[in-house]
């Protein structure tokens, strides 16, 4: 569905957007993951047509995205992260003011706009002036706006952005109904444990470049050796625990696979290389040496500690 190659984006000697290269499939729910001023906001802005890339490529469904930009507005439904609204319209009249910028005509919109504010829990503030609802409601008729002309890929920049808690849930039900109708979405967020459970791919930004991108489960799945087992160990019969700290230490150190050990009181925090069997393996090797392992786990993965990982816990923040 979307197809980025070789993307540039320059404001003087500033690159903003450093050779960008990014595939998102028909389907499929796709995290943008980094900081503010990492260039998701500018990807984006130049998929939509609204902001000229430097130098690159860019497809959407097959079209040349960079010099078709009209015919590429009308495949894509745009939420930005500042969303404009008209106070003095009604719900009802702001979906029929979007869709006759689309040339839709009334009977079309009537036809669309009762199923789309069902869609975001709307449908019982249609008569409602727009600066009568919450900023949570307002942002959810602002997809059903970029949703009214049946668009094949929806970009959201930070929907979430500013909103309470059940209003983020309201609107993580939306996206997740979306994405049960086969909608491709491109969804940018800070709230990286909510992308977890919304996104099946993600990519990571960090000063304009691409770090990692791919299916979520893969992503975890490649990074996994970089999350620090936590080992509970003792040995039976030891008396002194300095003793017994410095002998668990020199036995962890010399296994071939561990890069660095610490530890605080019994537990032993453990930086491995290897796999899961590689991992049984250096259990085993402990317990042929009198040491008594009563617990072991790796850390808990979930993109938020992944994220800080791929980027070296670097922030790029303005």
């Amino acid at each position: 569905m979307l197809q980025i190659n070789h993307l540039y984006k320059n404001y003087g000697k500033f690159a903003a957007l450093s050779d960008l290269n990014l595939h998102i499939g028909r389907g499929e729910v796709f995290g943008f993951v980094g900081p503010n001023g990492a260039g998701k906001t500018t990807t984006m802005r130049i998929i939509c047509g609204l902001l000229k890339a430097t130098s690159g490529e860019v497809y959407v469904d097959g079209i040349d995205a960079l010099n078709h930009s009209d015919e590429i507005k009308r495949r894509i439904g745009y939420v930005p992260d500042f969303f404009g609204v008209y106070d003095n319209l009604t719900v009802w009249e702001y979906m029929e003011f979007y869709g006759s910028m689309y040339g839709m005509s009334d009977e079309d919109v009537y036809a669309i706009t009762d199923g789309l504010l069902e869609l975001v829990n709307l449908s019982d503030k249609k008569y409602y002036y727009v600066d009568m609802l919450s900023r949570g409601m307002k942002q959810r008729l602002c997809v059903a706006r970029a949703l009214i002309h049946n668009p094949e890929l929806l970009v959201l920049d930070e929907p979430n952005s500013g909103l309470d808690p059940r209003a983020r849930y309201e609107m993580k039900e939306v996206i997740k109904n979306l994405a049960s109708m086969g909608k491709t979405i491109m969804i940018s967020s800070h709230i990286l444990p909510e992308l977890s459970e919304m996104c099946t791919s993600i990519g990571v930004m960090e000063q304009g470049r691409l770090l990692a991108s791919g299916n979520v489960d893969d992503i975890i799945q490649r990074n996994r050796r970089m999350r620090p087992i936590h080992i509970q160990a003792h040995i039976p019969g030891t008396t002194d625990t300095n003793q017994e700290y410095e002998a668990i230490l020199t036995q962890l150190r010399q296994e071939p696979m561990v890069t660095e050990v610490t530890h605080s009181y019994d537990e032993y925090h453990v930086v491995f290389t290897g796999d899961e069997i590689d991992c049984s393996e250096m259990i085993r090797r402990l317990f042929d040496k009198g040491i008594m392992v009563v617990d072991f786990h790796r850390e808990k993965e979930d993109l938020e500690s992944l994220f800080l990982e791929i980027t070296g816990g670097a922030s790029n923040e303005n």
